[in-house]
């Protein structure tokens, strides 16, 4: 037996033992033991189903060589056997593939919501129109998802930029679907502005977090936390209102400041601002586990460190370049109107690939985003 084979018959042993936990009288009445019960059975049925499918794969395979190898059988019946046969090797090495992906180490977080930030960089006006665009791209890719998308905060230049936006997207597997996002955006472009016709490049930041529960993370409110209360205010310094709603969450041990102010209630101000510290608190947390894993360094689509160069849009040759999996795609107008499927599903496969050569040992080929 292959230590793939030990592994399954482990899953199996554990997935038929949570159904046999689930099905007791005395779970049926604690509603929080079912939901942990459903979650781990949700958890390991692909595998089970998959590994189910390879043994009776591997059952049928068995007897169509016996049939290709016995000489008694005539040649049309040996003919067919071969054909077969070779049909359910192919099956096989599929399914052995596939049961590889479902057994990599999952992201707790994948099938959870995001929090999203985007800010401008380098480039002035330009960066600031560019953040819009991106912000307005995230906001169609979720829509195209029957994702929930929310600006929690913006902060725009009123001529049409966005300084720095902050993006709730809620679904079903939204941050497996949007995590390698996260990273500089450059894009390159002849300037509305730019009588010259010259082309110019800027970027925008993209910080890409998981949406933490109240439960998942403990912050003490009195000893941890300092929380101003201001007017708030728009562009230009007009008031939005007549109250002091706008509120700034300082973090004291680890200096991170959030400040929301984009609804008219001081309680829902804060709650906003505190959803995205939790995030931010989890995302510090992350990102030094990161740093610690020599595996995790070595990959190629790195960790989303808004200081690395993930992608380039090129307007004059309407070309995207994700310098990452050195993928070029075209039209960009579509893809920047939130068709993103492509992209992201080679980010995904690339980074299952290259957990997959990590897990056998081998160097994975390329380099961390960016490099």
């Amino acid at each position: 037996m292959t230590d793939l084979d030990a592994k399954l018959h482990d899953v199996a042993r554990q997935y038929d033992a949570l159904q046999a936990e689930l099905s007791r009288p005395e779970v049926g009445n604690d509603p929080s033991e079912i939901r942990r019960l459903g979650k781990e059975l949700s958890r390991l049925e692909p595998v089970v189903e998959a590994f189910r499918r390879l043994e009776e794969t591997r059952h049928e395979l068995a007897g169509a060589r016996e049939m290709r190898d016995d000489r008694d059988s005539d040649d049309e019946m040996r003919a067919m056997a071969r054909e077969e046969t070779e049909g359910l090797e192919a099956d096989e090495t599929r399914l052995i593939d596939e049961l590889k992906v479902l057994l990599l180490p999952r992201d707790p977080a994948d099938d959870g919501n995001v929090i999203m930030e985007i800010r401008a960089g380098a480039g002035g006006d330009e960066a600031a129109l560019f953040a819009a665009e991106l912000l307005r791209m995230y906001t169609r890719y979720a829509e195209r998802h029957r994702y929930k998308a929310d600006i929690m905060s913006l902060n725009d230049t009123g001529i049409g930029g966005v300084k720095e936006a902050i993006l709730s997207i809620s679904g079903d597997g939204a941050y497996s679907r949007l995590k390698f996002e996260g990273g500089t955006h450059r894009v390159q472009r002849v300037p509305a502005t730019e009588s010259a016709g010259r082309i110019h490049t800027s970027t925008a930041t993209v910080v890409v977090m998981p949406e933490v529960e109240e439960t998942e993370i403990e912050i003490d409110e009195e000893r941890d936390l300092r929380i101003d209360v201001k007017r708030s205010s728009g562009p230009g310094g007009q008031s939005v209102n007549t109250t002091d709603s706008a509120v700034r969450i300082t973090h004291l041990p680890s200096g991170l400041v959030v400040e929301i102010q984009d609804e008219k209630s001081q309680h829902k101000n804060k709650a906003k601002a505190m959803a995205v510290l939790r995030s931010r608190l989890v995302d510090l947390e992350r990102n030094r586990q990161r740093e610690a894993d020599s595996a995790a360094r070595r990959s190629m689509i790195g960790s989303g460190d808004r200081a690395d160069k993930i992608r380039t849009y090129n307007f004059p040759q309407d070309r995207l370049t994700d310098h990452r999996v050195g993928l070029d795609l075209s039209n960009l107008p579509r893809v920047m109107d939130g068709e993103l499927d492509r992209l992201i599903d080679t980010l995904i496969t690339t980074d299952q690939a290259e957990q997959l050569q990590i897990l056998v040992g081998e160097e994975p080929h390329g380099g961390r985003a960016g490099s």
